[in-house]
C-alpha cells in the first residue's frame, strides 16, 4: 500500500515524475470519450479517426528508445524536461487544429513528448533512490501508469461536458507547462556521457517503427498494396538499424543489452503485455458499448474495475513476500493477466455486463504487480549508465505489443460489424488471441530469463 506519510522534500521527484507519467496515458486515452466530438467538429473519415487513436502510441513507439539514448548521452533532467515542454507546445497546436491532419500530426508529437518522459523518469527515480526506496518508487511509477488509463477517459469526458473536446488538449499543456518548472528545479541531473547522439539510427528506427505500426493501422482502412509496401519498408529501415547498431559506438539500441537473459526476459514480456491485456482491456469499452447497449461513460466506469484495481495493486506490491524474485512475480503476474483474459469468455449475447467484472479484477491486480514488477526489472537488468535506455526498451516493447494486439482485435471484431452473436463469436476469437499472448509472455520467461536471488 501507499506511504501513509505525508510528502517531504524528498517525495517531490517521485510526485513530479508519476504526475508527469499518468499525464502521458490521459495524453494516450482522452480520445477513448472525444473521439466523436472531434469527428463531429472537424469532420474525420473513419481512416483518420483511427490514426488519432493512434498517433500519440507511433510518436512514443518511435522516440522512447531515441529518447532513452538522449537521456543517457546529454541528461535525463533534460530530456524528461524537453518531453514535457514538447507535450505542451503539441497540446496547444491540437487544441487549435482546423482539421484532421493537423490534428493527427499533434498527436504524433504528443507521442514524441510523452516518450521523453517515459524514456527517462523512471531513469531519474533509479538514480534517486535505492534500496526499498527505490521499489517504492517503482511501484509508484507503475500505479501512475495505471492511474493515467483509468482517469484519462473520465477527465476528458467531464471537460467535454464543460467546454468541448479542445479542453483536454489545454489541461493537458497547463500541467505539462507547470511540470516542466518544477522539474528543471526539483530533479537532479544525471552524468553525461558527451558521446555523439546516434542521429543515423534514431532516423532509421522512428522511420522502421513509423511504417511498421502504419501498416498496423492501414490493415483496418488501407488497402492490400499500401499495407504490403509499409512492411517491405519497416524490414529494410529496420535491418539497416540493426546492421548500424552493432558498427554504431554509441547505439540508441545497445544490442548486446540482449546478452541479458534478465533484460531479453523483461522485454519480451512487456511485449507480451502490451499485446496481451493491455489491448484487450483497451477493447473492453468496445465490447460494452457495442455488444451489451452500455453507454460509453458507463463503460468507462465498469472499465475502473480493472484500471482502478491496477493503480491500488501497483501500489501495493511493495507489501509481497521478500523471498518472491522479480523474475517470479512477472511470471504469476502474466499468468494472472492471462487467467483474468481468459474470464472475458464470459461475455455473450444477453448476458449482464457484471459477467465481465471477476475478469477485470483479476486482471487488474495481476496488471498492477506486473506493472511494477516490470519497471524494477527495467532498470534493474542493465548497467546504471544505461538505466534510460532499459526503461525505454521496456515501453517500446510495451507500445508495439499494444499496438499488435489492438490492430488485431479490431480486425477480428470488423469481420462481424453487427451486434448480438456474430459480434460476441469475434470477440471470443480476439480474447483467446490475446490470452494467447499472455501465455507466450509467461513461456518465454521461462525459457529466457533465469532465476535470481531474493530482492534486495
Amino acid at each position: 500500500m501507499a506511504d501513509p506519510r505525508p510528502a517531504t522534500p524528498t517525495d517531490l521527484p517521485l510526485i513530479i515524475v508519476a504526475i508527469a507519467t499518468c499525464l502521458a496515458l490521459v495524453v494516450f486515452t482522452a480520445p477513448l470519450t472525444t473521439l466523436d466530438a472531434m469527428t463531429d467538429a472537424l469532420g474525420l473519415s473513419p481512416g483518420a479517426q483511427a490514426w488519432i487513436m493512434s498517433g500519440m502510441p507511433l510518436g512514443a513507439a518511435c522516440g522512447l528508445l531515441t529518447a532513452g539514448a538522449l537521456g543517457d548521452t546529454l541528461g535525463r533532467r533534460r530530456t524528461f524536461v524537453a518531453g514535457l515542454w514538447l507535450t505542451a507546445a503539441s497540446s496547444v497546436a491540437a487544441a487549435l487544429s482546423v482539421n484532421g491532419l493537423m490534428l493527427i500530426v499533434m498527436r504524433v508529437v504528443q507521442g514524441l513528448g510523452s516518450a521523453g518522459i517515459m524514456a527517462c523518469g523512471l531513469g531519474l527515480l533509479g538514480q534517486v533512490y535505492d534500496g526499498q526506496a527505490r521499489r517504492r518508487a517503482a511501484a509508484v511509477w507503475a500505479a501512475a501508469l495505471g492511474a493515467g488509463v483509468a482517469v484519462g477517459p473520465l477527465i476528458a469526458s467531464g471537460l467535454l461536458a464543460v467546454s468541448g473536446w479542445t479542453a483536454t488538449h489545454w489541461a493537458v499543456a497547463a500541467v505539462s507547462a507547470a511540470l516542466a518548472v518544477m522539474a528543471m528545479s526539483r530533479l537532479p541531473e544525471s552524468d553525461r556521457t558527451g558521446d555523439r547522439v546516434d542521429i543515423g539510427g534514431s532516423v532509421l528506427l522512428i522511420a522502421g517503427l513509423a511504417c511498421l505500426m502504419s501498416a498496423l493501422i492501414e490493415v483496418r482502412v488501407g488497402s492490400t498494396g499500401l499495407v504490403t509496401a509499409l512492411l517491405i519498408g519497416a524490414v529494410v529501415l529496420l535491418g539497416l538499424f540493426w546492421r548500424i547498431e552493432r558498427r554504431t559506438g554509441n547505439p540508441i539500441l545497445a544490442l548486446e543489452l540482449f546478452r541479458y537473459p534478465d533484460f531479453s526476459g523483461a522485454t519480451l514480456a512487456a511485449f507480451a503485455s502490451g499485446a496481451g491485456v493491455l489491448a484487450l482491456m483497451s477493447m473492453v469499452p468496445t465490447a460494452l458499448v457495442r455488444g451489451m447497449g452500455q453507454s460509453p461513460m458507463s463503460a468507462a466506469v465498469i472499465l475502473l474495475a480493472w484500471s482502478g484495481v491496477t493503480v491500488v495493486a501497483a501500489l501495493a506490491s511493495g507489501r509481497l513476500p521478500e523471498r518472491l524474485t522479480p523474475r517470479q512475480r512477472v511470471i504469476g503476474a502474466i499468468a494472472g493477466c492471462g487467467v483474468g483474459q481468459a474470464l472475458m469468455l464470459a461475455a455473450g449475447t444477453g448476458t449482464s455486463w457484471a459477467v465481465v467484472l471477476p475478469g477485470l479484477l483479476i486482471a487488474g491486480v495481476s496488471n498492477g504487480i506486473l506493472n511494477a514488477s516490470l519497471g524494477h526489472e527495467a532498470v534493474q537488468t542493465v548497467p546504471p549508465e544505461r538505466a534510460a535506455m532499459g526503461s525505454a526498451a521496456n515501453n517500446t516493447a510495451r507500445y508495439l505489443g499494444s499496438a499488435l494486439g489492438i490492430a488485431l482485435i479490431s480486425v477480428l471484431i470488423a469481420q462481424k460489424s453487427g451486434a448480438g452473436t456474430d459480434f460476441f463469436d469475434a470477440w471470443h476469437a480476439a480474447v483467446i488471441a490475446s490470452t494467447a499472448f499472455s501465455v507466450l509472455g509467461v513461456l518465454a520467461m521461462l525459457v529466457v530469463s533465469r532465476p535470481r536471488g531474493v530482492v534486495r
